[in-house]
């Protein structure tokens, strides 16, 4: 174990403030793509029973109409959590016409010509439009196939007694915010220098229909059989360069060592213009995308982790994050587990704090840009070729094998779950890491090779398999909800479509000149 880890081990046990390590917080946002009962993507519109996706609390859409997106409130246990996830499904199945249903797998079903995938749509409020446009400019310069992809986005906090305990125990003097700040960079340099750990732990996607890859013709993929391709010892095809990659972004250095390097790298490719993204504007009539720089805005940043501060009023996320520091942070490298209906478990959230937590206390020196490319490298190492025997990474420069990387890991990983089950009576967050450990000396207990496996033993491609997996999830969701949670999400539903329409009422300018104003921001 390093040094400063045990050390701070040792001193959190000793203090009877580290029960304030129950007050963990998450957050789960989920990506499920809606389709028709042949398994195609659907066409519909977003449901109307659902309220409206720009101003409900809970339930919107991300790319496409047919992309929802289920967000929960914060919670401290996992099972509230789960359960607070589980309802929003079951009321969206109350509102699905036409036996449509949620796809479980991150890679998608049956698509359609990629004109025919339809953006998600927000009304005719400025904001509205302008979020219509980001996305159409997000089709032309990734494909709308690629963004109706789907994932688990986890958002994890600390407490603020916890931030003050800590501080006393570094010794340091700083405003309380400026030191959670720091401390959260800190914890976001280890998590990407460890993050190919997660994809190959929980990367559920090595597989995919040949429907997705019909236009592209490059692809390293191998067939399975005669209706889909694969990745033999892959992990995640969802993070690899059929996924969210860019050619655009593969050159960015954004650094991670303070809040100001890391904006004023945002702010640069936000500002830097790119030519190749010009020509979609010559093309095409009308607007195609809110500017032709690197990135049209900070959200279009491919990262597995992000700095994260609540935005107010429509404020830009670099903007909130200069004001107010970082407030939590946002890991988005997990697909959906297509075994599990909700995509995700209890387990896996209980791993996932030991995890972070545990990159927070671990040494975290500034990361150089050579450090960062190397990191980048264990990264699509890990998403194309995880499971394959003997396979190795790059620690600092040395080759090291990734089985042996991960058992150091989650050991460490396992001695702060020990300081977090202190004052349980159970060992759920050891359970959970020991869990872990086992798919590091096995790599056939992964969901990648389950998912394989799966489809090897029932002799069934990828579309049957995932399409078996999504109808089953389905019949525990059309259960119908106890009439006090209906009532209660249509409530907040109806209230959704009151917020748009007092949006579109109160615009007071021109969508043109709010698109100078958005992008002069």
């Amino acid at each position: 174990m390093s040094e400063q880890l045990q050390q701070l081990l040792g001193a959190l046990q000793k203090r009877q403030e580290i029960q304030c390590l129950d007050s963990i917080t998450h957050g789960i946002e989920k990506e499920s793509l809606r389709i028709d009962k042949q398994g195609h993507i659907a066409l519909t519109p977003h449901p109307g029973g659902l309220g409206s996706p720009l101003t409900h609390d809970f339930i919107t859409t991300d790319f496409s109409e047919a992309l929802i997106e289920f967000i929960t409130p914060v919670f401290t246990d996992p099972d509230q959590s789960l359960g607070y996830l589980h309802d929003i499904h079951s009321f969206l199945y109350s509102q699905l016409e036409n036996d449509e249903l949620l796809w479980t797998s991150s890679m998608p079903c049956i698509i359609e010509a990629d004109e025919q995938i339809p953006l998600a749509q927000y009304g005719s409020s400025n904001i509205g439009q302008l979020k219509t446009l980001y996305r159409r400019g997000l089709g032309h310069r990734y494909s709308r196939a690629m963004q109706t992809i789907a994932g688990i986005h986890y958002n994890f906090s600390l407490p603020d007694e916890f931030w003050l305990l800590y501080q006393e125990l570094l010794g340091s003097s700083q405003d309380l915010q400026e030191f959670k700040t720091e401390q959260y960079f800190h914890l976001i340099r280890n998590f990407r220098r460890y993050s190919w750990l997660l994809v190959y732990l929980f990367g559920a996607s090595p597989a995919v229909c040949k429907s997705f890859l019909k236009n592209n013709k490059s692809h390293n993929l191998q067939l399975f059989d005669d209706y889909s391709y694969f990745m033999p010892y892959g992990t995640s095809l969802r993070m690899s360069d059929l996924g969210y990659t860019s050619d655009a972004q593969a050159d960015l250095f954004i650094s991670y060592n303070s809040l100001d390097e890391y904006i004023e790298g945002m702010r640069k490719a936000i500002n830097t213009p790119y030519p190749p993204y010009a020509k979609f504007d010559e093309q095409h009539e009308g607007y195609q995308q809110l500017n032709s720089n690197i990135l049209q805005i900070e959200n279009e940043f491919y990262s597995t982790i992000r700095p994260k501060c609540v935005s107010k009023n429509g404020e830009r996320p670099i903007h909130s994050l200069a004001q107010g520091g970082v407030e939590y942070i946002e890991v988005r490298c997990l697909d959906l587990n297509p075994f599990e209906p909700l995509g995700i478990n209890a387990s896996q959230i209980y791993f996932m704090n030991a995890f972070l937590l545990f990159c927070l206390l671990r040494k975290s020196p500034p990361s150089s840009e050579p450090e960062y490319r190397e990191i980048q490298k264990n990264f699509i190492s890990a998403v194309t070729k995880g499971r394959k025997p003997g396979i190795t990474l790059k620690q600092q420069g040395t080759s090291i094998k990734l089985g042996d990387w991960a058992e150091e890991i989650l050991q460490e990983s396992l001695s702060v779950a020990r300081l977090l089950d202190r004052n349980n009576n159970d060992s759920l967050y050891q359970s959970a890491v020991k869990q872990q450990l086992e798919k590091a000396n096995d790599p056939d207990l992964t969901p990648s090779a389950r998912v394989l496996e799966s489809m090897r033993v029932n002799k069934q491609p990828y579309f049957p398999f995932a399409m078996e997996l999504s109808a089953r999830s389905a019949e525990l969701f059309r259960k119908p909800l106890p009439a006090d949670k209906l009532n209660k999400f249509i409530e907040i539903s109806e209230q959704s479509v009151r917020a748009r329409e007092t949006l579109e009422r109160n615009d007071n300018m021109s969508f043109e000149d709010f698109l100078i104003k958005a992008n002069q921001s």
